[in-house]
């Protein structure tokens, strides 16, 4: 990523300071694996923002990589002249995150040539942005030093939130074939999510199954997607006929979300593909989410969302589960489930199978393509997206726990999870009327989310602790 980045100084501190407080912040992006784009000494005295003349040197800057820049971190390593900090904010046009950083005073070197206070200039820094009308994100310690471990997790952290910000930014989900009837309650307000710069693009099943009954079988699309699901998931034992028709469904689908530019998508899995067309489309799906593509069933956009939300920050593939059954009489454990599209990264072991539920109305030949196995033990983070029409607003929870190894013996894609409070998680789940569905991810993300929900998105969001 590429991070701009602002170095305040106030004349009267000592300027080594901030001499060494801008290269200790290059070498802390640089560890990183980031870029970053920041003054130097022949722009500013020592590169720093200390000035009206000096904020608008680094709006020039700035707005010369805008299209490069994910983030600005602000770093303090003397107290640092907070209006300039913030007239150069205003003047660069920048619309992303700002993380906010002040470099710890050393005890032993109080003296007026080492003094920093930053602990105080930090405050006033976040003042001013705040008087600006800037949100932005602080570090986990009020004070903390560039070059520790302790700011390398506050750079992952803002990374991911930065992440989410510009992966939502102008997004554009494909909904694909009709809400199931029996699901109102994946029901969402397309008018509350183009409001926040989030489009649903829309497209009856009907186009999907007309676009693929014209693809011939040996079409070079559909025999490079056949190749595709072999290297992908075991097909022992699962009928040539149906790998054709997943085949094709894919073909078809990823030829229309580039044709209409949509990064993501939520389907109509059941049970109008079944009967009309003789598959289910879970390998597809899979094998999308694998590829951070996150795709959710049942068109639960809003649960899409949190998939999206969740790879965005981790870098990594997404499942939408279903908050399912209890483990036995343990209060903090839960069985997870879907039967099954999740991305093969969530298991400890994996099969093409079909669908059991609807086998018996449909026949079993018309439902293969599910992907059948154990969800691996692991940390993990869930998320849940809502629209909430009567406020018109976006709102949801997130918290972490873990995919446990207890036993568990079902069909689909299942896991047991721990959650520390768990009846405290259901019972607000309950209360606030939220989806049977949540989003989960094999990583440590919450933080991110909720950084990038309520400093960023103005969204209503409640952490599980």
């Amino acid at each position: 990523m590429t991070f701009a980045v602002i170095v305040g100084s106030r004349g009267f501190f000592p300027h080594h300071l901030a001499a060494t407080g801008r290269l200790d912040m290059m070498a802390a992006l640089q560890k990183a694996g980031h870029k970053c784009v920041v003054l130097g000494p022949e722009d500013t005295q020592h590169g720093a923002v200390q000035s009206f003349d000096d904020a608008k040197k680094c709006a020039a800057l700035f707005k010369r990589h805008a299209d490069d820049i994910d983030g600005v971190i602000v770093t303090l390593p003397n107290f640092g002249e907070e209006r300039a900090i913030a007239d150069a904010m205003r003047f660069s046009g920048l619309k992303v995150p700002i993380l906010v950083q002040a470099t710890p005073d050393d005890p032993a070197k109080m003296s007026l040539n080492w003094r920093r206070d930053s602990f105080c200039g930090k405050m006033s820094a976040c003042n001013n942005l705040k008087q600006y009308g800037f949100r932005y994100s602080l570090t986990k310690s009020h004070c903390v030093d560039p070059a520790s471990e302790e700011f390398q997790a506050d750079l992952a952290r803002f990374a991911a939130t930065c992440r989410i910000i510009g992966g939502l930014k102008g997004l554009r989900i494909g909904a694909i074939g009709a809400r199931p009837q029996a699901f109102n309650t994946v029901r969402y307000s397309e008018k509350i999510l183009e409001a926040a710069g989030i489009s649903v693009v829309t497209l009856d099943l009907s186009e999907i199954l007309g676009r693929v009954s014209r693809l011939a079988d040996d079409a070079q699309m559909v025999t490079d997607k056949i190749e595709a699901i072999r290297n992908y998931i075991d097909i022992g034992g699962v009928p040539h006929p149906a790998i054709l028709r997943q085949a094709k469904l894919a073909a078809v689908t990823e030829d229309w979300m580039r044709e209409v530019d949509v990064s993501i998508s939520a389907i109509q899995c059941w049970t109008s593909l079944e009967e009309n067309y003789g598959v289910v489309p879970c390998t597809m799906m899979s094998m999308m989410s694998s590829k951070l593509m996150s795709s959710a069933c049942e068109v639960d956009v809003c649960g899409l969302i949190g998939m999206h939300m969740l790879a965005l920050a981790s870098g990594s593939p997404s499942a939408l589960l279903d908050w399912n059954n209890n483990y036995g009489g343990n209060a903090n454990k839960a069985v997870c489930f879907h039967c099954s599209n999740l991305p093969k990264e969530f298991f400890k072991n994996y099969k093409m199978s079909f669908q059991e539920i609807i086998a018996g109305t449909v026949g079993k030949d018309n439902t293969y393509g599910t992907i059948d196995g154990s969800i691996r033990a692991g940390h993990m983070t869930y998320v849940r997206v809502s629209t909430d029409d009567t406020t018109g607003r976006i709102c949801g929870y997130v918290g972490e726990g873990s995919f446990t190894d207890d036993p568990l013996e079902t069909f689909g894609g299942a896991g047991v999870v721990e959650i520390p409070n768990m009846q405290k998680l259901l019972h607000y789940i309950c209360e606030n009327g939220f989806e049977h569905h949540v989003a989960a991810n094999f990583a440590s993300v919450s933080d991110a989310i909720m950084d990038a929900t309520k400093q960023y998105l103005g969204w209503q969001f409640h952490r599980h602790e």
